[in-house]
């Protein structure tokens, strides 16, 4: 049986149609994702992403367990409320999860995934063994991410003079409480905005005093297109266990300084890193009709063999035309061939974004 956010009522009563995402009952759209994804580019759009396992990290080796834990160093969490995107990985740098992790007055919070919950849990359970510290899963707050170029300026009201002036202070990446709430410049659309971690008691109130304020409810398809088009990856896609962040276009969330700090994976990342010859994620746009698709073999030449494969592809709603990002071996630089039904279609390779604050990235 599937599980219900705490705004399930509120879904429906918007005329979502609803899904199974990760064992929980989420809404896909409200009837147009593409007017959906186009509020969040142009204007403001919220998402309820309280699916999401919100876990605190507090004790006196807090900074040593995260150290160890993730491949990213929250010892560059100086300022209150810095966030840091970053990843766990396993013994072999295969990616358990991606996520981000922010320094509180007294410890950590982290965000990670829904569908990674249980092996999430588990595995920092398992590494906390040797360290003083405690893990909590804060299942008592729910969370909605505003964004758009007006997400922040329509949000004031919503929050009123209560959390108003925090989220008005905020830098990009990065989160502060307000009394029980905690609210952050953070998002997973390309666009400027908030996410904001609330009660859930209090939770349908805030979402809609955020309609009031005319922001538009958005859903997962909206969300999908929104990260695609933003080059964000998404876990189960463009990396997995299976997956390690050199190949995930993740070597900037890799702090190899301190040489002293042993985070798990680092002795298999550097032997991949001084063997070279991994895949690489670059990003793809078909000029033509069509729409490009998860594991999609891309080729070199009109006639040679795969040399990757698609894993995540879609239609742009903003770029009117679809793009992908795709896992590939070798050095190409300019353009290959995607396989879609039978057909090698010639698409263009970019670098990416494919789109940042609503503008086009690439030429």
């Amino acid at each position: 049986m599937t599980k219900h956010t705490p705004l399930y009522e509120e879904h429906l009563s918007c005329g979502a149609k609803m899904v199974d995402f990760g064992g929980w009952d989420m809404p896909i759209n409200y009837g147009s994702q593409i007017s959906e994804h186009n509020a969040v580019r142009e204007d403001a759009g919220m998402f309820d992403v309280s699916h999401m396992t919100i876990v605190d990290i507090t004790g006196d080796d807090a900074v040593p367990f995260l150290q160890q834990l993730l491949a990213n160093d929250v010892a560059k969490l100086i300022t209150p409320g810095k966030a840091l995107y970053t990843a766990m990985l396993n013994d072999a740098a295969g990616v358990i999860d991606d996520l981000i992790v922010y320094r509180m007055d007294n410890g950590f919070r982290t965000v990670v995934n829904c569908a990674t919950r249980e092996k999430d849990l588990a595995w920092m359970a398992k590494q906390a063994q040797n360290f003083t510290v405690s893990l909590v899963e804060r299942d008592d707050l729910a969370m909605v991410a505003i964004q758009g170029p007006k997400a922040i300026e329509k949000s004031a009201v919503a929050l009123g003079k209560v959390h108003g002036p925090i989220a008005a202070q905020l830098n990009p990446f990065q989160g502060l409480p307000s009394e029980d709430w905690f609210i952050a410049r953070t998002g997973y659309t390309g666009e400027d905005g908030l996410e904001v971690m609330v009660p859930n008691t209090e939770i349908v109130a805030f979402w809609q005093r955020l309609v009031e304020a005319d922001i538009k409810p958005c859903g997962l398809g909206a969300r999908d297109t929104l990260r695609l088009e933003a080059g964000m990856n998404l876990y189960g896609n463009d990396m997995t266990e299976e997956t390690h962040p050199l190949e995930s276009a993740m070597g900037w969330t890799i702090a190899w300084k301190p040489e002293e700090r042993d985070f798990i994976g680092r002795n298999a990342l550097t032997n991949i890193k001084t063997a070279g010859g991994y895949g690489k994620l670059v990003g793809l746009v078909l000029e033509q009709r069509g729409v490009m698709r998860s594991h999609q073999t891309v080729h070199a030449e009109l006639d040679g063999p795969a040399i990757g494969e698609i894993t995540s592809g879609t239609f742009s709603p903003t770029l009117n035309q679809s793009i992908a990002m795709a896992r590939i071996s070798g050095e190409i630089k300019d353009s290959c061939f995607v396989e879609m039904r039978g057909k090698m279609l010639p698409v263009k390779i970019v670098s990416l974004p494919f789109v940042r604050n609503g503008k086009k990235q690439f030429d």
